[in-house]
């Protein structure tokens, strides 16, 4: 039975991130595999075939609401697999805009089309680890009503979305706790991971970031970073009718170096400032 609870036959689910070769490529590989009807929305060509590749700039409000509507028919789950790495090939507004404004509003997009016992599952980061001290800051953000009124506040606060990635990943995990109560009353949950350093393409982008030496000393209780596939099972998981009760959760992923350090069984190295753990 609880296999079956795993299954995503005759589902239909969008995978925005899903091309290329990272945790959203993973995704597209385990749902295939599970049987969903599986549509990528992003600027690269998924590696393998689906039912639908949508090429969209994600940044842009317009190209999501048309891609969604390209999808057609309902949508029975979301997997937000998107992300860029910030500095320095991305500035701030670059990066807030990517990694939480427009997944917010292609999620907003998506759940208009899916019935009771949808799921939106997202990739945040152990970068997003301190969201509650933030949400006094954050909270007008999620309370915003439009990907434009979202843009006009993160220019607004410079300060507030400094460095990028990490206040990014912040927002993604406070609007994930936020979220759930309103999609709740709808029948549709919503949960996101936090994965520590995986093995994709944007890691070494993300270890140019940190002092040097940093990566050699980072206490990993598992030994080692992760794989996207390790990544993407969290995920698939957690938009499966096996997570039924799991919503306004956010999961970590990251080996145990988050826990670990929490309860004082280890002690995580200093960043620089600026930079991001996953």
């Amino acid at each position: 039975m609880f296999e079956r609870a795993l299954r995503y036959d005759a589902k239909r689910v969008i995978v925005s991130g899903g091309g290329g070769s990272g945790m959203g490529a993973a995704v597209v590989d385990q749902l295939s595999e599970l049987g969903a009807e599986v549509h990528v929305f992003d600027l690269k060509e998924p590696s393998r075939k689906t039912a639908g590749f949508h090429r969209v700039d994600l940044s842009d409000p317009d190209a999501i609401s048309e891609a969604v509507e390209g999808v057609g028919g309902a949508v029975d789950a979301l997997f937000n697999c998107v992300g860029v790495p910030g500095r320095p090939a991305f500035d701030d507004l670059t990066t807030m805009i990517v990694n939480f404004v427009a997944v917010r509003h292609l999620t907003e997009m998506v759940v208009e089309r899916m019935p009771n016992g949808g799921a939106v599952a997202t990739i945040a980061s152990t970068a997003g680890v301190g969201w509650e001290e933030k949400l006094p800051v954050f909270r007008p953000l999620l309370e915003t009503t439009t990907f434009d009124d979202a843009v006009s506040w993160c220019r607004e606060h410079p300060e507030d979305i400094e460095p990028g990635y990490i206040p990014a990943k912040q927002a993604i995990v406070a609007w994930t706790h936020y979220a759930c109560n309103e999609l709740g009353a709808r029948g549709i949950r919503i949960n996101c991971t936090m994965p520590g350093p995986t093995e994709t393409p944007m890691l070494p982008s993300l270890k140019a970031k940190v002092v040097d030496g940093f990566w050699e000393a980072y206490p990993i209780p598992l030994g080692r970073f992760q794989t996207p596939d390790e990544q993407a099972a969290p995920l698939v998981f957690l938009n499966s009718a096996g997570a039924s009760a799991i919503t306004g959760s956010a999961l970590i992923t990251d080996g145990g170096s988050i826990g670990a350090a929490a309860a004082g069984a280890i002690e995580l190295p200093p960043l620089k400032r600026g930079a991001a753990a996953a």
